[in-house]
C-alpha cells in the first residue's frame, strides 16, 4: 500500500515556500510547453500553456500536501469547472476530492496530546491510527469507547486554521499573476467571504452546533441520517461524533434504479428545503460528504462545517428564478437572472442573443420532462450549451462575480446536479420543484 503520510507544513514560511514551489513548477511547465508548441509552428496563448495536464498534476500534488484553505480552493475548482475544463484536467483535479495526504503518526499523536492530554488513549477501548478519510481541513479516524460505542473522530491539521488568510491570499496572487483572471475583475468580496467560511469550517465547536441543528430539522425524515457530536470529547481541534456506517455515495450507481432515483431525488428535495424552508444550507457539495446506507435506504450526511444561513433576499431571488423557469417564459428567466446578479448588464447587452438561446435550450429540456422524469444521464445538451457560452467566456471584459452568497448557494445546486448526472439519475424534477415554488 502506498504511504500517503506527509507532515502538514504548519509554519508560515514553510507554507509560503510550498506556494513558491507551485509557482516555479508551473512557470517551468509553461516555458517547456511553449517551446514545444512553437517548435510545431503554433502560436499558443498563455491560458493554453497554463491549463495543461502536467501543470494540473503539479498543482494538485502540492495542494494535497499543503491541505488547508489552498486544497479547499482546489476542490472547489475541480467541482465548479468540471464540465468546462477538458476531461484530462478534470480527472487530475478530481484527485483533490479523493483524499489528501495524511498526518504521520507522530504529528497525529501531538495533536491528540494537545487536545486530550498525554494519556489520551485511556479514553478509548480502541483508536485506529490509520484514518478512514483525509480531506482539506482534517482527517477522520474510527474509535471505540469503553462502552462499545463507535465514533468517527475528525482531527484538524495543525496550523490550518491560522493559515487560512495567507493561503487564500497566496492562491489569489497566483491567479492574478497567471493572467487567467481579467485585471478589472474584483475578486476581493469573494476572497473575504471565502476566508470567513473557511474560518467557520475550522471551528469544530460551531460545526457541532450545526450538526445538532440539522438533526433537529431532519427529525422524522427517514431518508437521512445525521451523526451526533460527542460533547465530552469535543475540543477546538477534535470533533468526535457517532459513527454512521455507509458506502461512498458513488456506489448508488450500481443500486437498483428505483432506489438510486429515490435517493437522489431526496438530495434535490433537501437542497430546496435548505434554500426555501430551513434558511440554512450546507454549501459544500463534495461527494465525500454523503454516504449511502444500502440496508436502510438512507443517506448519511457527514459534514456541517460549511453550513451557513441563507439570507431571505437570496431565497427570494432563487424563488423568482424557479417560478420563471416553471412558467417556461424565457424573457422572465433572463430578467430573474439579471435581478439576482447571476449575469451582468454587460453580458446581457453584448451577448443577449446567446443568453436567450441558452435559456431556450434549458427550458425546452425541462419541458421535455413534463409528465415524466428528467434524465440527468443525458448530457448531450452540455456540449451545445458550452458552444453557446463560448463567446461569453471569451469576452473577459464582461466577466463579473455575482454576490458571494449567491455563489456559495449556486455551488450546492450545481454540485447536486453534477452528482445526479454522474450517477445517471432519472428524477421527477418538475414535481419536486413545483412543491417549492
Amino acid at each position: 500500500m502506498t504511504d500517503r503520510s506527509r507532515p502538514v507544513p504548519s509554519a508560515r514560511l514553510a507554507r509560503l515556500a510550498a506556494f513558491g514551489q507551485i509557482a516555479g513548477g508551473v512557470a517551468s511547465g509553461v516555458l517547456g510547453e511553449g517551446v514545444r508548441r512553437l517548435a510545431r509552428g503554433e502560436r499558443p496563448q498563455l491560458p493554453d500553456l497554463l491549463l495543461t495536464p502536467a501543470n494540473a498534476r503539479r498543482v494538485a500534488g502540492q495542494l494535497s500536501r499543503l491541505r488547508g484553505a489552498a486544497m479547499k480552493l482546489g476542490q472547489m475548482l475541480s467541482m465548479d469547472a468540471g464540465d468546462l475544463l477538458p476531461p484530462d484536467l478534470t480527472a487530475i483535479l478530481a484527485q483533490l476530492r479523493d483524499g489528501a495526504h495524511v498526518m504521520p503518526p507522530r504529528q497525529l499523536d501531538g495533536v491528540l496530546v494537545q487536545a486530550w492530554g498525554p494519556d489520551w488513549r485511556r479514553r478509548f477501548a480502541r483508536f485506529e491510527a490509520r484514518p478512514l478519510a483525509a480531506a482539506s481541513i482534517g482527517q477522520v479516524h474510527c474509535a471505540v469507547l469503553p462502552s462499545g460505542e463507535r465514533l468517527a473522530v475528525k482531527v484538524q491539521y495543525p496550523g490550518v486554521a491560522a493559515s487560512i488568510d495567507a493561503d487564500i491570499d497566496n492562491v489569489a496572487t497566483l491567479l492574478r499573476l497567471s493572467g487567467l483572471l481579467p485585471a478589472g475583475l474584483d475578486i476581493a468580496p469573494l476572497l473575504a467571504e471565502s476566508k470567513r467560511q473557511l474560518r467557520e469550517e475550522a471551528d469544530y465547536g460551531r460545526e457541532a452546533d450545526q450538526m445538532r441543528r440539522y438533526a433537529a430539522l431532519l427529525e422524522g425524515d427517514d431518508r437521512f441520517a445525521v451523526p451526533r457530536p460527542c460533547d465530552d470529547l469535543l475540543r477546538p481541534g477534535v470533533l468526535p461524533m457517532t459513527f454512521l456506517p455507509g458506502a461512498p455515495i458513488e456506489t448508488l450507481a450500481h443500486a437498483p434504479g428505483d432506489r438510486r432515483n429515490a435517493a437522489l431525488g431526496a438530495l434535490i428535495d433537501l437542497v430546496l428545503r435548505e434554500l426555501f424552508d430551513f434558511g440554512l444550507m450546507q454549501t459544500d457539495p463534495n461527494f465525500a460528504n454523503y454516504r449511502w446506507q444500502a440496508d436502510t435506504g438512507r443517506i448519511a450526511l457527514l459534514d456541517f462545517g460549511a453550513a451557513r444561513p441563507v439570507a431571505p433576499q437570496t431565497a427570494a431571488s432563487y424563488r423568482a428564478l424557479l417560478r420563471a423557469g416553471l412558467s417556461g417564459d424565457g424573457a422572465r428567466v433572463r430578467a430573474a437572472l439579471g435581478a439576482a446578479g447571476l449575469v451582468s448588464p454587460a453580458q446581457e447587452a453584448r451577448h443577449g442573443a446567446a443568453m436567450d438561446a441558452m435559456i431556450g435550450m434549458a427550458l425546452a429540456r425541462l419541458g421535455d420532462s413534463r409528465g415524466g422524469v428528467f434524465d440527468f444521464a443525458d448530457r448531450a445538451i452540455l456540449a451545445d450549451l458550452r458552444d453557446r457560452a463560448a463567446p461569453l467566456v471569451a469576452d473577459r471584459d464582461s466577466w463579473h462575480l455575482p454576490p458571494a452568497e449567491m455563489l456559495f448557494v449556486q455551488r450546492k445546486i450545481s454540485g447536486t446536479a453534477l452528482l445526479c448526472a454522474r450517477l445517471g439519475a432519472r428524477v421527477p424534477v418538475l414535481d419536486i420543484l413545483g412543491r417549492h415554488a
